[in-house]
């Protein structure tokens, strides 16, 4: 029976391909005459840490019989023989020699079996233990606590991770994967040698720079996030990536708290039906009760079942995240808390379209009303080489053509729009009055939106569910940015349940989240450019009013759809 073919694709800050730090082991300390390491009390430890590594040659290890288990011996008659016996002097024999001899299993342990857990000896160049990913606090000089790509960490999955029945290879028995460095939260900073790599991309890899090539949270002090052009890189990536013909379907891994924002822009960007499953965690890989390796291994089951697949052959389900066993719509997933089940469906309306029993099997029980993936009006194959945008000029606004993709085919990075989201609450206003003079941050705001020769709008995050601002000078504001060329999309503020309602000069972001509604703005914008503008923002005429509600319309549609 052939396998699945599967595509990891390694997204940015994931704890998900991160680990506790590696601490070097009381053992180490003590054969280096350290002191070993201590509880919060003062006492010392009483084991230390097992750290996934590999051996270097084969070795043979003794394991005391009934020691798996403590209540293997209360059915010893159920059992075979052991391999032998360790005297009181320490040496195995065949046969039992005297009644203080223990039953032992002889095991050759040897480099190909894969990974063991094992103490870690490592210490620094100085001879200091190892405490945390730095050599010292706040010190540039680092090591990297995440992976470099998805390789490490399907390893030590399939190689440590107990199934329900008692068996591993939990990934492997099922799937070949292969592994891509989309936006990777860990780099190679010397390069790496072709030979060297476990992705899928050819050639060497040149020295690799934090916050540049790779994107980590951790150490706190260096963290880096990758910027909003990234977009673009992502997009033509993994786009190219379930075009190849090759996969039955990918897994996104990224941060927790931003997968929900990458698998709504893949729903609305990526053109495909093959399923995309989207899995954060909330602790590293191998902290304890991390959640990660038991999502990677339920996307597998989800891409295998096929329940994604709809009557035509297509995806019917569009991106998901599938986090604690629930699949959730892209659309409407958010975090809510940094612990294992801190996921909820947003909008007040469903959301969660299915499960895994605990069993594991899967299960789809609503499907999204929405278009997405292959259906949505937004995908890269759907956007136009170019659109109309707005910029200041030396003489006042002007228009200009905006290029949204090269020859190719592929999304330029000075395409990806700025939305901006407003979070407006009541008593904004600083003062009584209606000059601009009393709102310099939106005047700003909008100045630098228009100057900065880049498609841009705003998101008002609003009374809910009407997601109106309480000042009418900001509103006013908002209108004139309109009439400027700038989109803007009204949401309730929070996790609203309620909608937006149409208004015929600005966008109803219905039951989305700002952070969802930017999304879909920044995809509308790259589809439709910028509204047109007026020769006077603040006094327009009647055909130019006329003209913007038709660009809204076109706008709505879209929001009305995804």
């Amino acid at each position: 029976m052939s396998k699945l073919r599967i595509a990891h694709m390694a997204g940015p800050t994931a704890t998900i391909q991160n680990t506790p730090p590696l601490v070097t082991s009381s053992k180490a300390r003590l054969r280096a005459g350290l002191e070993p390491l201590k509880t919060s009390n003062g006492s010392p430890q009483t084991y230390d840490a097992l750290r996934a590594q590999r051996l270097a040659a084969p070795v043979k290890v003794y394991v005391e019989q009934f020691s798996a288990h403590p209540l293997e011996a209360d059915a010893a008659e159920l059992y075979g023989p052991p391999d032998g016996y360790i005297g009181a002097d320490g040496r195995f024999s065949k046969d039992k020699t005297s009644s203080g001899d223990r039953p032992v299993y002889e095991i050759e342990l040897t480099p190909e079996d894969g990974l063991y857990p094992l103490p870690y000896m490592a210490l620094q160049a100085d001879g200091t233990p190892w405490e945390e990913e730095t050599v010292a606090l706040f010190s540039e000089k680092t090591r990297q606590g995440f992976f470099p790509d998805g390789s490490r960490s399907f390893e030590e999955i399939d190689r440590l991770s107990v199934g329900i029945d008692g068996t591993v290879n939990l990934i492997g028995g099922r799937a070949e994967v292969d592994f891509y460095r989309v936006m990777p939260p860990a780099g190679f900073t010397k390069g790496l040698a072709k030979a060297a790599r476990a992705d899928q991309k050819a050639g060497d890899i040149p020295p690799e720079r934090l916050g540049h090539d790779f994107f980590a949270y951790k150490p706190f002090h260096l963290a880096k996030s990758p910027p909003r052009p990234a977009l673009a890189k992502i997009t033509n990536d993994v786009q190219a990536i379930v075009s190849s013909g090759t996969y039955d379907g990918v897994i996104w891994t990224q941060g927790s708290p931003q997968v929900e924002e990458t698998a709504y822009w893949f729903n609305l960007l990526i053109d495909t039906d093959l399923p995309i499953v989207c899995n954060a965690a909330q602790r590293p890989q191998g902290q304890i009760s991390n959640d990660g390796p038991a999502n990677i291994v339920d996307s597998v089951t989800y891409i295998e079942s096929g329940i994604w697949r709809g009557t035509s052959g297509g995806n019917r389900c569009g991106t998901i995240v599938l986090q604690e066993q629930q699949f959730f719509a892209a659309r409407e997933v958010a975090k809510v808390d940094a612990r294992p089940g801190g996921y909820m469906a947003t909008g007040g309306h469903g959301g969660i379209i299915g499960q895994l029993t605990h069993g594991g099997k899967p299960y789809v029980t609503y499907v999204p009303a929405y278009r997405h993936t292959a259906s949505s009006d937004v995908n890269l194959a759907k956007l136009p080489s170019s659109v109309t945008a707005t910029r200041l000029g030396a003489s006042g606004l002007e228009t200009y053509e905006m290029t949204i993709k090269d020859k190719s085919g592929a999304l330029l990075a000075d395409a990806i729009p700025g939305v901006t989201i407003l979070k407006e609450g009541g008593y904004f206003a600083d003062t009584f009055g209606d000059d601009p003079a009393q709102e310099p941050d939106l005047s700003l705001l909008i100045e630098r939106k228009l100057a900065s020769g880049r498609l841009g709008g705003f998101v008002v995050e609003g009374l809910v569910p009407y997601g109106m601002a309480t000042s009418e000078l900001r509103t006013s504001m908002l209108r004139m940015a309109s009439f400027m060329g700038l989109p803007v999309v009204r949401v309730g503020r929070g996790h609203p349940e309620g909608f937006a309602d149409p208004h015929p000069e600005s966008i109803a972001g219905l039951n989305l989240t700002a952070t969802k509604a930017r999304l879909l703005l920044m995809a509308a914008l790259m589809k439709f450019g910028h509204l047109p503008i007026a020769l006077d923002p603040a006094h327009p005429s009647e055909a130019e009013v006329s003209a913007l509600r038709r660009a809204i319309a076109a706008y709505q549609q879209v929001f009305d759809t995804h």
